[in-house]
This record gives C-alpha cells, sequence and structure tokens, in this order.
C-alpha cells in the first residue's frame, strides 16, 4: 500500500529547511546503510548527531503528529528519528529493501515496517530522481511537490534514479506500527477512510457507530503495544 499524503510541510517550513541546509556539513549517505545497500547507494546524508539534523527532525515529528491520513496509514507504534539526504547530479540509490531493524544513537531500535520519503525540494528543482518502489502491480515512479510525502511497506524493493539535473532533498525515516501485518494495516486504512466518507455523507447514519466500533474491535484484536 503507497499512500501519498501531500501537505506535510508548509511552505514556510520548507524554506526553513532549505535553509538551514545551505549551511550544513553534509556527509557520504553511505555511512548509514547497510551491507547490500552500501554498493549502490551514492548520495550525501546530513549527519545524524548534527544540530541541523535535529531542529529538522523535531520539525517533521510535529508536522507527522498533526497529519491524520498519516495516523490512519501508518498506526504508529515508533517512528525513527527522521533523517535528511540530498541527490546532486550523477548520484543515485540503486536496488535495494531498508534494512529490517534500525538502531539509534538514542537507544532506540524498531522493526522497519513502513517507509516514508518527504520531499523537500519540489519537482521543478531536479531532473531525476525519482523514487522507484515495486510491487506485484509493477513499479511506481514517484516524484512529489515540495512538502508532500510518500509512505510506502519496507519490505518493498527500491530505488532513485539518477539526477541529471539540479539536487533532490528529502527527510526519511521508517516507522514501526502497531499493525505487523500490511495487509491487516491496509484493510484497516481502507475501513477508516470508509467510515469518514460515511460520517462526512450521512453523519447520522446508524452505520458510522456500528462500523466504528467493528475498526476498533479489529485494531484492538490485532495491534502490538
Amino acid at each position: 500500500m503507497m499512500i501519498h499524503i501531500p501537505n506535510v510541510l508548509t511552505p514556510e517550513q520548507v524554506a526553513r529547511c532549505r535553509d538551514v541546509m545551505t549551511r550544513a556539513a553534509w556527509v557520504d549517505g553511505r555511512a548509514t546503510a547497510g551491507h547490500q545497500s552500501v554498493q549502490v547507494k551514492k548520495n550525501l546524508q546530513l549527519p545524524e548527531s548534527a544540530p541541523e539534523s535535529r531542529e529538522l527532525g523535531q520539525m517533521v515529528m510535529e508536522a507527522l503528529g498533526r497529519s491524520s491520513l498519516f495516523m490512519s496509514a501508518v498506526l504508529p507504534k515508533q517512528v525513527f528519528p527522521p533523517l535528511f539526504n540530498r541527490y546532486d547530479a550523477g548520484m543515485t540509490f540503486g536496488s535495494h529493501v531498508d534494512n529490517s531493524i534500525r538502531s539509534h544513537a538514542s537507544g532506540l531500535q524498531i522493526r522497519t515496517d513502513v517507509s516514508s520519503t518527504l520531499f523537500i525540494s519540489g519537482p521543478e528543482d531536479y531532473d531525476g530522481g525519482e523514487l522507484v518502489v515495486e510491487d506485484t502491480y509493477g513499479q511506481h515512479s514517484v516524484k512529489l511537490p515540495a512538502g508532500d510525502m510518500i509512505v510506502y511497506p519496507a519490505t518493498s524493493l527500491h530505488h532513485v534514479t539518477p539526477i541529471t539535473r539540479g539536487s533532490r532533498i528529502a527527510s526519511f525515516f521508517w516507522t514501526q506500527s502497531m499493525i505487523r501485518d500490511e495487509s491487516k494495516r491496509s484493510l484497516l486504512f481502507d475501513m477508516d477512510m470508509a467510515i469518514i466518507k460515511l460520517n462526512r455523507d450521512h453523519p447520522e447514519h446508524a452505520s458510522v457507530v456500528e462500523l466504528t466500533s467493528v475498526y476498533h474491535n479489529l485494531l484492538r484484536q490485532w495491534a502490538e503495544l
């Protein structure tokens, strides 16, 4: 399940990210790559311990907390502190699967159920640089407006196509969901969206309460806390 979440960051927040990043010291992105990924990863990254990473990461975390669509789609238990990368001309990230477990210097360790890419550069800022995610239905190419985010299963094979002009800047992170199973998570999301539409179109209908009860009872049965 791939979900496009628009306007996670406001234009002012995007501008703040860009301003902070102009003064940041970028390092080789392979510093956080796994054994397989390090062979195909060619980009730059802000160090996890850099003050810029902490400031912007907090901004992203607060924005996620305000996003009802992110909460519904991901049902987060723990979110890995957001990281930030940059692809300049000639840079790319070959086909790979994200590490199943991620550990942070703070001691946090999570299972990576859902991957997220939050675009800070707009599509007009660079050529190439599409995030391509593969699933049973084929390949899906993603290049979103600045401030928008895509979430997708961390089990997916994916890659970033080579940059041919400009720079692509994004935040990326992983979430451990309360619902480990992707198919159950997808079912709950579809049900939640249907309940929201029903409540909007027929707010007094008894089915709103009945379906909401079913949703929460399924969540209660499946959730890992």
